[in-house]
């Protein structure tokens, strides 16, 4: 991988108050898919009388679908055309949630995830490689990331809440609305580089970091570990503390409120000792909290290592994407990431129930500690080569369309 910064470009963009309501808006319906997919699997599981082997197969086709999409047009991100990509995308995506609105039996069901979980890869894939565009890529992950937790919340409620208040499926149908409704909205997001002194919408392929095979698989593995460990917390809560359902479910709630501070502990860490030993503290911290989690039967401990790892986790996350985006300013970078932490987030979930019914909590509890640091050593790599990299760039003299 390239770590040289990207050569002379369009002048990166202000990160104004439309420019983040557009990163917002596109990363969150993005990875929209992933985060709310917990209530797409009551719902379809629900309306069809699925097993869980079932509604598992349906939800993997989705997310599988969006990784791979958001893979493979990770390059074409990093070219003029993120406004219309983005709006393609959403269109593909609102077709696809109508269709499991409507679906009345299984193929069909799938068939409408394939649908939606592409276009959701084609919003991800632009509306990341949008950060790169921006002149403080720091402030623009931070920005972005606090957004999504916070209208990613709403939809967790919002969803579940037209399912169960107007009828089963609703909630797809109101996905849909949602992905009309930020066509406006991403009008602002930052295009890709032009060729200086033409209106080309290509760029040379050396222009762009390629990813090594290594810092795909290990952002894929970080995800895969973070996910499945996230999939899981409720459960281990309730079975090894002994707290009722709805306590567990607090204090997630409230642990993935407050980790709103490592988003912006994140770019104050990499201001004040450099991205490198920040972003090793928060791996550190944060897979000593996840070990933790998974153990222990205490519930205070329990309740702090849920606060400590979700705002390390958030802290690491924006990290990752402002570096890629100094080391990348076209966005394939950040794109391709962003692609494999998708995958990572799909097989997460299996891979940790699978060795938490073979080997239990004390062997899992392990594993994840030692995933998070062997899948942090390309990542770390990576910030080591934007340290020489500043932060903020000079903005475009024209705002980005």
């Amino acid at each position: 991988m390239s770590v040289a910064p990207s050569a002379p470009r369009r002048g990166p963009a202000a990160l104004t108050f439309a420019v983040a309501v557009a990163l917002v808006a596109g990363v969150t319906l993005g990875n929209g898919g992933a985060n709310v997919m917990p209530v797409f699997v009551d719902d379809f599981a629900s309306r069809f009388a699925l097993a869980d082997s079932t509604a598992g197969l349906v939800a993997a086709t989705q997310l599988t679908a969006t990784a791979i999409v958001t893979l493979l047009l990770a390059k074409r991100a990093a070219r003029p055309g993120r406004v219309r990509m983005t709006r393609l995308g959403l269109v593909l995506a609102a077709a696809g949630f109508l269709g499991a609105t409507a679906a009345t039996d299984v193929p069909t069901l799938i068939l409408a995830n394939v649908v939606l979980g592409s276009g959701l890869g084609a919003v991800y894939a632009a509306a990341t490689a949008a950060l790169a565009a921006t002149d403080d890529a720091d402030k623009a992950s931070a920005v972005t990331i606090s957004g999504v937790v916070g209208v990613t919340a709403l939809l967790i409620m919002a969803v579940p809440e037209a399912n169960h208040g107007v009828g089963e499926g609703t909630g797809f149908l109101l996905m849909a609305v949602c992905c009309l409704a930020a066509w406006p909205l991403v009008r602002r997001l930052p295009d890709g580089p032009a060729l200086p002194g033409t209106m080309s919408a290509r760029i040379p392929d050396e222009r762009a970091a390629r990813p090594s095979v290594g810092l795909l698989a290990g952002t894929a593995l970080l995800w895969a570990v973070t996910q499945g460990a996230w999939s899981y917390a409720s459960v281990l809560g309730r079975q090894h503390t002994g707290m009722s359902h709805s306590v567990v479910s607090a204090v997630l709630a409230v642990s993935s409120v407050v980790a709103l501070v490592g988003a912006m502990a994140g770019p104050a860490a990499a201001r004040r000792f450099g991205r490198r030993r920040s972003m090793a503290a928060f791996v550190g911290a944060q897979a000593l909290a996840m070990a933790l989690l998974i153990f222990t039967h205490d519930p205070v401990l329990f309740t702090v290592a849920a606060v400590l790892w979700q705002t390390c986790q958030l802290a690491v996350l924006v990290q990752t994407l402002a570096a890629a985006a100094l080391i990348d300013s076209t966005g394939r970078l950040v794109a391709s990431l962003s692609g494999a932490g998708a995958l990572g987030t799909g097989v997460g979930p299996l891979a940790v129930g699978a060795v938490l019914d073979g080997a239990g909590a004390g062997v899992l509890s392990l594993l994840l500690a030692v995933g998070t640091f062997v899948a942090s050593m390309p990542l770390l790599r990576m910030t080591v080569a934007s340290d020489s990299i500043p932060g903020e760039r000079e903005p475009a003299t024209s705002p980005a369309a």
